[in-house]
Protein backbone atom coordinates (compact mmCIF):
# COMPACT_ATOMS: atom_id res chain seq x y z
CA UNK A 1 0.00 0.00 0.00
CA UNK A 2 1.32 3.35 -0.56
CA UNK A 3 1.51 6.21 1.55
CA UNK A 4 1.81 9.92 0.95
CA UNK A 5 4.06 11.98 1.95
CA UNK A 6 1.34 13.86 4.35
CA UNK A 7 0.26 10.81 6.09
CA UNK A 8 4.34 10.52 7.33
CA UNK A 9 5.64 12.79 10.18
CA UNK A 10 9.12 13.49 10.67
CA UNK A 11 10.94 14.50 14.38
CA UNK A 12 14.51 15.73 12.71
CA UNK A 13 16.77 16.54 15.73
CA UNK A 14 18.84 19.32 15.21
CA UNK A 15 16.88 20.99 13.01
CA UNK A 16 18.43 24.65 13.67
CA UNK A 17 21.16 23.08 12.36
CA UNK A 18 23.41 23.66 9.23
CA UNK A 19 22.15 20.17 7.88
CA UNK A 20 19.48 19.68 9.45
CA UNK A 21 17.24 23.23 8.77
CA UNK A 22 18.10 22.81 5.32
CA UNK A 23 16.59 19.39 5.36
CA UNK A 24 13.30 20.51 7.27
CA UNK A 25 12.41 23.22 4.35
CA UNK A 26 13.12 20.27 1.75
CA UNK A 27 10.82 17.88 3.88
CA UNK A 28 7.80 20.64 4.22
CA UNK A 29 8.71 21.09 0.23
CA UNK A 30 7.87 17.48 -0.21
CA UNK A 31 4.77 17.43 1.50
CA UNK A 32 6.00 15.93 4.94
CA UNK A 33 5.07 16.82 7.98
CA UNK A 34 8.01 18.03 10.55
CA UNK A 35 8.79 18.42 13.93
CA UNK A 36 11.87 20.46 14.68
CA UNK A 37 13.44 18.76 17.42
CA UNK A 38 16.04 21.66 18.92
CA UNK A 39 18.21 22.70 22.20
CA UNK A 40 16.56 26.10 21.59
CA UNK A 41 14.19 27.77 20.25
CA UNK A 42 14.90 30.89 19.73
CA UNK A 43 18.19 29.22 16.73
CA UNK A 44 15.34 27.86 14.79
CA UNK A 45 14.41 30.03 11.63
CA UNK A 46 11.36 31.78 11.77
CA UNK A 47 9.86 30.13 8.81
CA UNK A 48 10.68 26.62 10.11
CA UNK A 49 8.80 27.69 13.20
CA UNK A 50 5.79 28.94 11.46
CA UNK A 51 5.84 25.82 9.00
CA UNK A 52 6.36 22.75 10.72
CA UNK A 53 4.08 20.65 12.60
CA UNK A 54 5.45 21.29 16.03
CA UNK A 55 9.03 22.57 17.43
CA UNK A 56 10.05 20.85 20.34
CA UNK A 57 13.07 21.65 22.92
CA UNK A 58 14.96 18.94 24.11
CA UNK A 59 18.37 17.98 25.39
CA UNK A 60 20.03 14.87 23.91
CA UNK A 61 21.43 13.86 27.39
CA UNK A 62 17.76 14.30 28.66
CA UNK A 63 15.81 11.10 28.42
CA UNK A 64 12.33 12.59 29.68
CA UNK A 65 12.30 15.52 27.48
CA UNK A 66 13.60 13.31 24.38
CA UNK A 67 11.22 10.94 24.41
CA UNK A 68 8.34 13.87 24.91
CA UNK A 69 10.00 15.63 22.34
CA UNK A 70 9.25 12.43 19.82
CA UNK A 71 6.18 11.53 20.32
CA UNK A 72 3.99 11.21 17.01
CA UNK A 73 6.53 10.81 14.94
CA UNK A 74 6.91 7.58 12.15
CA UNK A 75 10.37 8.41 11.47
CA UNK A 76 13.35 9.69 13.34
CA UNK A 77 16.09 11.87 11.83
CA UNK A 78 19.36 12.46 12.96
CA UNK A 79 21.52 15.05 12.33
CA UNK A 80 23.11 15.47 15.30
CA UNK A 81 26.58 13.98 15.74
CA UNK A 82 26.02 9.94 15.48
CA UNK A 83 27.30 9.63 19.25
CA UNK A 84 23.85 10.50 20.45
CA UNK A 85 21.74 7.34 18.72
CA UNK A 86 21.83 4.93 21.55
CA UNK A 87 19.87 7.86 23.57
CA UNK A 88 17.66 8.20 20.46
CA UNK A 89 17.25 4.55 19.97
CA UNK A 90 15.91 4.50 24.35
CA UNK A 91 13.78 7.03 23.76
CA UNK A 92 11.66 6.00 20.56
CA UNK A 93 10.58 3.30 18.76
CA UNK A 94 10.05 4.40 15.17
CA UNK A 95 12.75 4.06 12.47
CA UNK A 96 15.88 6.34 12.36
CA UNK A 97 17.89 7.63 9.49
CA UNK A 98 21.12 8.84 10.81
CA UNK A 99 23.90 10.77 9.33
CA UNK A 100 27.05 9.34 10.59
CA UNK A 101 31.24 10.31 8.59
CA UNK A 102 33.54 8.42 6.46
CA UNK A 103 35.93 9.17 9.71
CA UNK A 104 34.79 6.14 10.84
CA UNK A 105 37.27 4.23 8.43
CA UNK A 106 40.47 6.54 9.59
CA UNK A 107 43.48 4.74 10.64
CA UNK A 108 44.25 7.92 13.51
CA UNK A 109 40.51 7.67 15.32
CA UNK A 110 39.38 10.78 17.64
CA UNK A 111 36.46 11.32 19.70
CA UNK A 112 34.07 12.40 16.33
CA UNK A 113 34.79 9.28 14.88
CA UNK A 114 34.77 6.87 17.73
CA UNK A 115 31.36 8.32 18.02
CA UNK A 116 30.05 7.40 14.35
CA UNK A 117 31.59 3.60 15.38
CA UNK A 118 29.30 3.79 18.50
CA UNK A 119 26.51 4.96 17.34
CA UNK A 120 26.55 2.40 14.15
CA UNK A 121 27.20 -0.48 16.99
CA UNK A 122 23.84 0.43 18.66
CA UNK A 123 21.91 0.65 15.48
CA UNK A 124 23.14 -2.76 14.80
CA UNK A 125 22.33 -4.36 17.97
CA UNK A 126 19.31 -2.41 18.25
CA UNK A 127 17.64 -4.14 15.12
CA UNK A 128 14.99 -1.89 14.24
CA UNK A 129 14.65 -0.81 10.56
CA UNK A 130 17.28 1.89 10.29
CA UNK A 131 19.61 3.24 7.63
CA UNK A 132 22.98 5.34 8.66
CA UNK A 133 24.36 7.73 6.19
CA UNK A 134 27.69 8.02 6.15
CA UNK A 135 28.72 11.53 4.04
CA UNK A 136 32.11 12.51 3.21
CA UNK A 137 33.10 16.20 3.58
CA UNK A 138 30.45 18.22 3.15
CA UNK A 139 30.57 21.45 1.74
CA UNK A 140 27.77 23.85 -0.03
CA UNK A 141 26.09 27.13 -0.65
CA UNK A 142 23.54 26.58 2.34
CA UNK A 143 24.55 24.66 5.39
CA UNK A 144 28.65 23.41 5.60
CA UNK A 145 31.08 26.06 4.98
CA UNK A 146 34.08 24.11 5.14
CA UNK A 147 34.48 25.51 1.74
CA UNK A 148 33.89 29.26 2.43
CA UNK A 149 36.64 29.03 5.57
CA UNK A 150 39.05 27.55 3.59
CA UNK A 151 38.80 30.41 0.51
CA UNK A 152 38.98 32.98 3.10
CA UNK A 153 42.75 31.06 4.32
CA UNK A 154 43.63 30.99 1.15
CA UNK A 155 43.29 34.67 0.27
CA UNK A 156 45.65 35.63 3.31
CA UNK A 157 48.46 32.44 2.64
CA UNK A 158 51.11 33.37 0.28
CA UNK A 159 51.80 29.83 0.16
CA UNK A 160 50.11 26.42 0.87
CA UNK A 161 51.83 23.86 2.51
CA UNK A 162 50.53 20.34 1.86
CA UNK A 163 51.62 17.25 2.94
CA UNK A 164 53.31 15.45 -0.01
CA UNK A 165 52.22 18.18 -1.94
CA UNK A 166 48.78 17.16 -1.69
CA UNK A 167 49.00 13.77 -3.38
CA UNK A 168 45.70 12.10 -1.64
CA UNK A 169 42.56 11.61 -2.27
CA UNK A 170 38.92 13.18 -1.27
CA UNK A 171 35.69 13.20 -2.45
CA UNK A 172 33.75 16.24 -1.04
CA UNK A 173 29.70 15.83 -1.46
CA UNK A 174 27.49 18.91 -2.02
CA UNK A 175 25.09 19.44 0.21
CA UNK A 176 22.02 19.65 -1.43
CA UNK A 177 22.90 15.71 -2.11
CA UNK A 178 23.37 14.85 1.29
CA UNK A 179 19.61 16.35 1.64
CA UNK A 180 18.22 14.26 -1.32
CA UNK A 181 19.87 11.19 0.13
CA UNK A 182 18.24 11.31 3.24
CA UNK A 183 14.67 12.33 1.55
CA UNK A 184 15.03 9.23 -0.62
CA UNK A 185 15.91 6.96 2.44
CA UNK A 186 12.45 7.85 3.50
CA UNK A 187 10.38 6.21 1.39
CA UNK A 188 12.43 2.97 1.93
CA UNK A 189 11.88 3.12 5.49
CA UNK A 190 8.19 3.64 4.98
CA UNK A 191 7.88 1.07 2.64
CA UNK A 192 9.17 -1.70 4.13
CA UNK A 193 12.24 -1.64 1.95
CA UNK A 194 14.61 -2.02 5.01
CA UNK A 195 14.32 -4.33 7.45
CA UNK A 196 17.11 -3.97 9.64
CA UNK A 197 20.16 -1.48 9.74
CA UNK A 198 21.79 -0.60 5.97
CA UNK A 199 24.79 1.57 6.15
CA UNK A 200 25.37 3.58 3.41
CA UNK A 201 28.65 5.79 2.29
CA UNK A 202 27.51 8.72 0.75
CA UNK A 203 29.86 11.12 -1.91
CA UNK A 204 30.82 13.26 -4.58
CA UNK A 205 30.89 11.39 -8.08
CA UNK A 206 34.67 11.42 -7.94
CA UNK A 207 37.57 12.05 -5.84
CA UNK A 208 40.27 14.82 -6.58
CA UNK A 209 43.71 15.14 -4.71
CA UNK A 210 44.10 17.95 -2.11
CA UNK A 211 46.24 19.68 -4.79
CA UNK A 212 43.51 19.64 -7.24
CA UNK A 213 40.71 20.36 -4.70
CA UNK A 214 42.64 23.94 -3.14
CA UNK A 215 43.22 24.64 -6.37
CA UNK A 216 39.44 24.55 -7.40
CA UNK A 217 38.28 26.35 -4.73
CA UNK A 218 41.18 29.34 -5.45
CA UNK A 219 40.18 29.25 -8.70
CA UNK A 220 36.35 29.63 -8.23
CA UNK A 221 36.99 31.89 -5.33
CA UNK A 222 39.13 33.90 -7.38
CA UNK A 223 41.89 33.80 -4.40
CA UNK A 224 45.25 34.91 -5.66
CA UNK A 225 47.60 32.80 -7.53
CA UNK A 226 48.41 29.85 -5.29
CA UNK A 227 52.04 28.98 -4.43
CA UNK A 228 51.69 24.98 -3.17
CA UNK A 229 54.63 23.72 -1.38
CA UNK A 230 55.26 19.67 -0.47
CA UNK A 231 56.17 19.24 2.91
CA UNK A 232 56.36 16.32 5.32
CA UNK A 233 53.28 15.55 7.63
CA UNK A 234 56.10 15.28 10.86
CA UNK A 235 57.07 18.86 9.89
CA UNK A 236 53.48 20.34 9.72
CA UNK A 237 52.63 18.58 12.77
CA UNK A 238 55.94 20.41 14.77
CA UNK A 239 54.82 23.31 13.27
CA UNK A 240 51.17 22.72 14.64
CA UNK A 241 52.67 22.13 17.94
CA UNK A 242 54.45 25.22 18.03
CA UNK A 243 51.58 27.13 17.25
CA UNK A 244 49.11 25.59 19.82
CA UNK A 245 51.33 27.90 22.16
CA UNK A 246 50.12 30.94 20.55
CA UNK A 247 46.95 32.63 21.75
CA UNK A 248 43.88 33.11 18.92
CA UNK A 249 45.60 30.20 16.61
CA UNK A 250 43.33 27.52 16.04
CA UNK A 251 44.44 23.96 17.79
CA UNK A 252 45.09 21.56 14.75
CA UNK A 253 45.61 18.33 16.42
CA UNK A 254 48.30 15.45 15.21
CA UNK A 255 45.30 13.35 14.54
CA UNK A 256 43.68 16.07 11.97
CA UNK A 257 47.23 16.01 10.14
CA UNK A 258 47.93 12.91 9.82
CA UNK A 259 44.24 12.09 7.96
CA UNK A 260 45.46 14.48 5.48
CA UNK A 261 47.70 11.77 4.68
CA UNK A 262 44.98 9.04 3.86
CA UNK A 263 42.97 8.78 0.56
CA UNK A 264 39.64 9.49 0.91
CA UNK A 265 38.02 7.92 -2.22
CA UNK A 266 34.77 5.64 -2.13
CA UNK A 267 32.45 3.21 -4.46
CA UNK A 268 29.28 5.41 -4.47
CA UNK A 269 27.23 2.47 -7.13
CA UNK A 270 25.45 1.67 -3.35
CA UNK A 271 24.12 4.90 -2.93
CA UNK A 272 23.24 5.77 -6.78
CA UNK A 273 21.69 2.30 -6.94
CA UNK A 274 19.88 2.28 -3.31
CA UNK A 275 18.74 5.98 -2.86
CA UNK A 276 18.35 6.69 -6.25
CA UNK A 277 20.71 9.67 -6.10
CA UNK A 278 23.10 10.87 -8.44
CA UNK A 279 25.67 13.63 -7.13
CA UNK A 280 26.58 16.45 -8.54
CA UNK A 281 29.97 17.37 -9.47
CA UNK A 282 32.58 19.39 -7.90
CA UNK A 283 33.10 21.69 -10.12
CA UNK A 284 29.29 22.65 -10.80
CA UNK A 285 28.86 22.29 -6.39
CA UNK A 286 31.83 24.82 -6.30
CA UNK A 287 30.21 27.11 -8.84
CA UNK A 288 27.11 27.02 -6.83
CA UNK A 289 28.78 27.97 -3.75
CA UNK A 290 30.91 31.37 -5.32
CA UNK A 291 28.35 31.84 -7.63
CA UNK A 292 27.21 35.66 -7.39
Amino acid sequence: MQISASEVTIAVIGASGRSGSVLCHSLLSEGYKVIAVVRNRKNLSPELDRNCSAVREAELTDPDRLSEALKDANIVVNTAHARYLPAILAATSVPVVALGSTRKFTRWPDAHGNGVLAGERALREDGRSSLLLHPTMIYGAQGENNVQRLAALLKKLPIVPLPDGGRFLVQPIEQGDVTRSVIAAIPLIVSGAIKELETLVIAGPEAVTYRQFVSMIAQFSQSRKLRIISVPDWCIRIAAYVLRKLPGVPRIEDAEIRRLTENKDFDITPMKEKLGVTPISLQEGLSRVFRK
